[in-house]
């Protein structure tokens, strides 16, 4: 966590769970103007937990991160987290479009729908190549 001038107030290391990180910052004495991550795995599961906890939270574009962290020799996770709050800080970054929760759904229902269809041609044409020896 940064204040506007980049000061470093808070660094701590929490599991990627919304009610642990959310205890964490309301425990806080200084006000969370926002939350910033880049975008990944777990980007949709932050994003609408964190929103529901009442937060102000941005995804940013994840090449944009990965290309400013790029300049950093000694890369660990405590220092691309300290170089991502000062990305969000500085407002150098694009938003990452989340996608709601019915996107996701209807995505993976397609998903589906396409392995099972696969399947399916595939069984047929095994058949087809069988029955005809």
């Amino acid at each position: 966590m940064v204040d506007g001038k980049g000061k470093v107030w808070l660094e701590r290391e929490l599991p990627c769970e919304i009610e642990d990180i959310a205890d964490c910052l309301e425990a806080l004495e200084h006000p969370v103007e926002l939350i910033g991550f880049d975008a990944g795995a777990l980007s949709q599961y932050l994003y609408f937990g964190l929103q529901l906890e009442s937060f102000d939270v941005v995804c940013m574009e994840a090449r944009q991160v990965t290309t400013a962290l790029s300049a950093i020799r000694n890369k660990t996770d405590k220092t691309d987290a300290k170089d991502i709050a000062q990305i969000l800080r500085t407002g150098w970054f694009s938003r990452a479009h989340i996608k709601s929760r019915e996107a996701h759904g209807l995505q993976a229902l397609m998903s589906k729908r396409n392995a099972l269809l696969k399947k399916a041609m595939g069984l047929a044409n095994e058949d087809r190549a069988l029955s005809g020896m």
